[in-house]
């Protein structure tokens, strides 16, 4: 199978495309660098099942050439992180609206199969926890630019379940919840990289808000096995499923278990949203999935704790700064 992965130069594009390789299929990866980096691939680029071109997905003699050449496209591809939401909201829009479209444009010439990275940010407002795929969505107002992602995300869902019902193309829609692991940036407001970053460097590990909204983090590892059982499942087309961890902490309680694991001395404050981010900011206070549905088609499961996965980030940033 070749599979061409959309923002295949980021963080969890660069781990799904190892574990393709490692499952013997052909890799290719077009990513514009906006939030990847060559880093995350260089180790790939010997490989002689992969291949990358340094571009954006709206350059689109580039994309259908690639497109045509695949068998499975995963988009990833995504203006990401809450910092560049709230600094960048028309790149926000532009980048996840138009690049799906236009991936899905071309994917339907062939009927490509094609996955598409969501958010759990899609939830939005809503506090029937732990969230399910069918439930009703919950959006903020317009003029809070904090819900722009995540309104922009279920266009793109909407838009892909609209060409599958309209013109067959088989897609399957993720809800990514706080996927995290070794090689995550903290540039856009990523919790655990930027608490692990502050913490072994002595600087003040900052909570926004008072620290008791809670989420749960999923690692990268058990993502991506997710996604490939779902590229193997026929029944997945045309679904909306989950990807997660269960395990709900309040944020505080992980600037605690940072602080510990790394044994930083440094103190641990509190900021405020709107010194954070900007006035009027609207945070979800508990962002929980409901994973029965992936459970029950693919038996897939989270395997990683969260002391696990924050050991596996410590042994990766230790070995970063060895080099």
């Amino acid at each position: 199978m070749r599979v061409l992965i959309t923002g295949g130069a980021g963080f969890i594009g660069s781990h799904l495309a190892e574990a393709l390789l490692e499952d013997h299929h052909d890799v290719f990866v077009i990513d514009d660098l906006s939030t990847g980096a060559m880093d995350n691939i260089d180790r790939l680029k010997s490989h002689p099942h992969f291949g990358y071109v340094i571009d954006s997905i709206v350059n689109e003699p580039v994309l259908a050439e690639h497109i045509d050449r695949s068998d499975v496209v995963v988009h990833l591809a995504a203006a990401v992180g809450v910092r560049l939401i709230i600094e960048a909201p028309v790149r926000t829009i532009e980048t996840n609206v138009h690049g799906t479209e236009v991936v899905l444009r071309h994917a339907a010439k062939k009927k490509k199969l094609v996955l598409i990275a969501s958010t759990s940010e899609v939830y939005g407002k809503g506090s029937d926890v732990p969230f399910s795929e069918d439930d009703d969505l919950v959006m903020g107002a317009t003029t809070r630019h904090r819900w722009a992602y995540a309104c922009s995300k279920a266009i793109d869902e909407f838009l892909a379940l609209a060409y599958w019902k309209e013109k067959n193309v088989p897609v399957i829609i993720t809800r990514l919840f706080n996927t995290v692991g070794p090689r995550q940036s903290g540039r856009y407001g990523m919790v655990i990289p930027s608490f692990v970053d502050q913490a072994l460097t002595g600087k003040p590990i900052t909570v926004f808000g008072d620290g008791s909204q809670t989420r749960s983090f999923a690692y990268v590892g058990d993502v991506v096995q997710a996604l490939l059982a779902l590229l193997k499942e026929p029944s997945a087309v045309g679904q909306v499923f989950n990807i997660g961890n269960d395990r709900e902490i309040s944020i505080l309680d992980l600037a605690k278990i940072v602080k510990r694991l790394t044994g930083s001395d440094s103190e641990i404050r509190t900021i405020p949203y709107e010194k954070a981010y900007e006035a009027g900011f609207e945070d979800m206070p508990r962002r929980v999935p409901d994973l029965r549905k992936i459970k029950t088609l693919l038996g897939w499961a989270p395997t990683v704790t969260l002391e696990e996965l924050l050991a596996k980030i410590l042994v990766h940033v230790g070995q970063e700064g060895s080099k």
